[in-house]
């Protein structure tokens, strides 16, 4: 079973490049993040007729994820424990996670608030994402099954994930508390898979628009896929798919693609 994590900066938008890439790559499943639209806005059909079935928590504008599987998709949670609170509050809970099992793996497709800048209200909002993402974790899944706990995390692990480590010491995505909270979400019983394969530095997946950053070669690795001991014992490889941010009209993300056996 191939699957594959990408941010795609809107479903709609980048359709044309999303279904090139599915007829090219053939995932078995895949999880997308910021898709922005809502659910009935989704392109249902296309992807159908690539031949996948879809399921989606969508969201006006804003954030949204999906997952897509050539196989058939089971139980189902859209957002994470205490969200429906947060509704009946009166506060407008984002569509940041979903997750499913699809024949004998879990997954938990989840697209972390970026957190604008540190100290800013939104990156306390994005540790308190992190725990409460773990919280859920915890609670849902049996880390003795094959988990996989993957998407957008907006944090690198630590300098290795960063082209130039100064430039970006102790920023945004990059800061120690965010790193930390990572490290925690994987105390749950989770490893960073693409590590196993790749050791060294200067693997990317995120690089920003506005500075040219995949032309340079100045990214950073923000989109992981988590995995339980099962998961990453059944696991043959990792992959950045550096063909899908090239072109035209990309995402300024990549695709990251695990195989299991």
């Amino acid at each position: 079973m191939r699957i594959a994590t990408w941010n795609v900066n809107s479903v709609r938008a980048r359709l044309p490049r999303v279904i090139e890439w599915l007829e090219r790559t053939r995932p078995d499943v895949v999880c997308l993040q910021e898709i922005k639209c809502l659910d009935d806005q989704f392109p249902w059909e296309p992807l159908q007729d690539a031949g996948y079935n879809c399921v989606v928590h969508g969201q006006k504008t804003y954030n949204g994820v999906a997952i897509l599987a050539r196989r058939r998709i089971e139980d189902v949670v859209r957002g994470m424990d205490g969200d429906e609170a947060e509704v009946d509050d009166g506060t407008a809970t984002e569509a940041r996670v979903i997750s499913a099992t699809i024949e004998d793996v879990c997954v938990v497709n989840a697209y972390v608030i970026n957190g604008m800048e540190v100290g800013h209200p939104r990156y306390h909002d994005k540790l308190d994402f992190l725990a409460k993402l773990k919280a859920f974790v915890s609670s849902r899944f049996d880390m003795g099954e094959k988990v996989l706990v993957l998407g957008d995390f907006n944090v690198t692990f630590d300098d290795l994930d960063v082209h130039d480590p100064e430039l970006w010491r102790e920023k945004i995505l990059c800061s120690t508390p965010e790193r930390a909270a990572l490290r925690d979400l994987c105390a749950a019983g989770l490893v960073d898979s693409f590590r196993k394969f790749h050791k060294d530095g200067g693997h990317y997946t995120w690089w920003d628009f506005r500075t040219r950053g995949f032309q340079r070669k100045a990214g950073l690795r923000i989109d992981h896929i988590l995995m339980s001991p099962a998961a990453l014992d059944a696991c043959t490889a990792v992959e950045i798919d550096l063909a899908a941010r090239d072109g035209d009209k990309p995402s300024d993300h990549a695709p990251v693609i695990a195989t299991l056996a």
